[in-house]
């Protein structure tokens, strides 16, 4: 249907996949996010890994000028909420206990990726507000029980608070990497139990034979994927769940996008026997997914993230984004930061008790954050105060 804003012509196509999308021009309007890539969104539909067939079904508003693409939005239509990272699970049990169908739902996000990226891709600051609306407008006009944007970053949100939706906060945990030299450059930054303890877990993978390598995917063999995807497997099976991801996508992005994948193999004996997946661009880097066919007392910290911070101290990346949850990260460097959601309800009466769930919980997350800074694992920064004391 054709939309005429502010006087500048723009049609709106809502697209179920993008099939026919030039790759090029949607990634200068994504930036060099890999999850936001076309290559990583568009291997997803491919594989069926965010499909109708599992709950997501690909439904992207989308803005042009002729037949110039001016701005995007990853939306679902979802049947479930899972693979989303940001829990709503309690709404959706309040909906069927009052008889209403919270399901299905419009939700813009990265399926599986609770990573802080760009939600309404655009060039123009006009074309991204131009876009948050025609986002709202259709989740109205599908009918849907609600709309959530998952992981904006701040212009994003600046655009949606706009809109009155609703916003949640929560935290996760980075790491920035303010330009170390080595990664004893890093210790050096941290307090002395906290560098004592990363070294003894350093130590004692090293003292039980296990060596490691990192490769990117342009560097990584049919062998590496298939021993990371048993990996990957195992770990869901270990906490009962359906993986979401297979090899058939893993092998899709290790050939459309070699240089944004980092593969973090651990071996003992000249067999594999770890491996840890990440996505990296020049402005981060985003841990995904790990597993390990034995145990090894602090390997995971190994392969998960002192080998992803030694990647970006070389290769000068600014910022490591743990990944969901994991209080555990920490305390070996990784600081609590904000991240947030936005929400709209079509049911008024849930719209206004999900806002006052939320003025609640975000006093919660604030008290959290303010706790876990009192303790921070870095050395203690002495005051003016504290000097002249």
């Amino acid at each position: 249907m054709g939309h005429n804003y502010s006087g500048v012509a723009r049609s709106l196509r809502i697209l179920d996949s993008l099939e026919g999308v030039d790759a090029a021009r949607w990634d200068a309007l994504a930036g060099p996010n890999p999850t936001t890539s076309f290559a990583f969104l568009d291997s997803l539909h491919r594989t069926r890994r965010a499909s109708a067939s599992s709950g997501w079904t690909p439904c992207y508003p989308t803005l042009w000028a002729g037949e110039r693409l001016v701005a995007a939005a990853p939306a679902y239509l979802k049947s479930h909420s899972f693979g989303e990272y940001v829990f709503d699970w309690a709404w959706a049990d309040a909906y069927e206990r009052h008889g209403l169908a919270y399901y299905p739902k419009l939700a813009c996000a990265i399926p599986f990726t609770p990573a802080t990226g760009a939600r309404l891709l655009a060039e123009e600051p006009a074309d991204r507000d131009r876009l948050a609306r025609a986002l709202l407008d259709l989740a109205r006009e599908s009918a849907v029980s609600s709309l959530h944007v998952l992981f904006p970053r701040e212009e994003d949100a600046a655009a949606l608070r706009a809109l009155g939706l609703l916003e949640r906060k929560g935290v996760q945990f980075h790491w920035r990497n303010p330009g170390y030299a080595s990664f004893d450059a890093f210790l050096a930054d941290l307090s002395h139990d906290k560098r004592k303890k990363i070294r003894q877990e350093r130590r004692r993978v090293a003292e039980a034979g296990v060596t490691l390598r990192r490769v990117t995917g342009r560097e990584a063999g049919g062998a590496d994927w298939d021993f990371f995807t048993a990996c990957y497997r195992r770990t869901y099976r270990a906490h009962r769940s359906t993986p979401y991801l297979d090899r058939a996508f893993f092998g899709m992005i290790a050939e459309r996008m070699p240089d944004a994948i980092l593969l973090v193999i651990a071996e003992r004996d000249g067999a594999p026997i770890a491996a840890a997946l990440d996505l990296f661009g020049p402005h981060a880097l985003y841990g995904r997914y790990w597993g390990s066919v034995e145990h090894v007392p602090g390997l995971h910290f190994e392969a998960c993230y002192y080998q992803g911070m030694e990647f970006c101290i070389e290769r000068g990346i600014p910022l490591f984004e743990g990944g969901a949850q994991g209080e555990h990260k920490h305390a070996r460097g990784f600081l609590p930061e904000p991240t947030r959601s936005f929400h709209w309800l079509a049911h008024p009466a849930f719209n206004r008790a999900v806002d006052d769930f939320l003025a609640l919980e975000g006093a919660g997350i604030a008290e959290y954050m303010d706790e876990l800074n009192e303790r921070s694992p870095f050395k203690r920064q002495e005051s003016s105060a504290d000097k002249r004391g």
